[in-house]
């Protein structure tokens, strides 16, 4: 009899750990990159912001150990065409970078997004704003600031990155579904070579007899040289004006997939509408990987965080 008892107690007792842990902590997680945050991360996984039951409408926030109320949010967006990878895609390469933010007492949430290949554009930008559209209606439960959101998104997520943040004073109603309006504002983004300009990318390779075998055609479901207007619309250096926020603009100077001039020509829209920006080219790097999580590129990006969420 004491051994039953004893029994169902550690039984109740392991139910209970699962189930906070689940919530709170790395113990019991399938998730592939809690190893690369720093210990005591809280994690909340999986929450649906889009109030279906879609994969790809899910998010990950996590929250630094001492995490207070109105704790500044930095939201990730992750690369892979359009069409690939997920939530915890560009993490591996980025490591100490993750550290930085949250020892730095940063929360990050980091969320999917539908691919092109199952929704064309607007679907991905639609799905970005809902989920942080989600996190800004919650905040107060997840001890997070709504007036304290940041972006950081790699290639086709510095893409959506750039474009949400630029587009944000616009209120274009196709970027939201049910064409609502966004209610938050975005104080800075982070921008890891993401396309800026699908016009300007076009290279003298590129097919204009209809082949969409390109991401960036998959994406609009055009060719861009065929759907301008689309190509323009999609653009994150269509939006910009005086009222948008602080750029942080990170390109490899050998980008073989996203050319270094992309990073370039927004800096230099930015530029020209008197906006707070910089851009740092990385001597010799590529498209993705550790040189990008380099100390000296972190501190810029602790310090871009510091001076625009305090």
């Amino acid at each position: 009899m004491i051994k039953t008892l004893r029994s169902k107690s550690l039984f109740q007792l392991t139910l209970w750990l699962v189930i906070f842990t689940g919530f709170h902590g790395k113990a019991q997680s399938s998730n592939p990159v809690l190893r690369l945050f720093p210990p005591n991360t809280r994690v909340i996984e999986n929450v649906p912001y889009a109030n279906d039951t879609l994969k790809k409408h899910l998010l990950d926030i996590y929250l630094p150990e001492k995490a207070k109320a109105n704790t500044p949010l930095v939201i990730w967006i992750h690369g892979g065409a359009w069409m690939l990878n997920n939530k915890y895609a560009d993490m591996g390469y980025m490591e100490n970078t993750l550290k930085a933010i949250l020892d730095n007492g940063y929360a990050l949430a980091s969320i999917d997004y539908r691919y092109s290949t199952e929704a064309i554009f607007p679907a991905q930008v639609q799905d970005c704003n809902q989920a942080i559209a989600f996190l800004y209606d919650n905040a107060g439960k997840y001890g997070l600031s709504k007036e304290k959101f940041a972006l950081m998104g790699f290639s086709a997520g510095g893409h959506l990155a750039s474009l949400i943040g630029l587009s944000n004073n616009n209120q274009i109603k196709s970027f939201y579904p049910q064409n609502a309006k966004a209610g938050f504002s975005i104080k800075a983004v982070v921008d890891f070579y993401g396309p800026a300009d699908f016009l300007a990318g076009i290279r003298n390779e590129d097919k204009i007899t209809g082949d969409l075998k390109d991401p960036v055609s998959i994406l609009l479901g055009a060719a861009p040289l065929q759907r301008p207007d689309l190509a323009k619309i999609a653009s994150p250096v269509s939006y910009i004006d005086k009222n948008d926020p602080p750029f942080l603009i990170i390109h490899g100077e050998k980008d073989a997939s996203v050319p270094v001039n992309q990073s370039v020509l927004l800096n230099s829209w930015l530029q020209l509408n008197g906006l707070s920006h910089e851009l740092i080219v990385v001597p010799d790097a590529p498209h993705f990987g550790k040189m990008f999580d380099a100390e000296y590129i972190r501190n810029k990006v602790v310090l871009f965080l510091f001076n625009n969420l305090k």
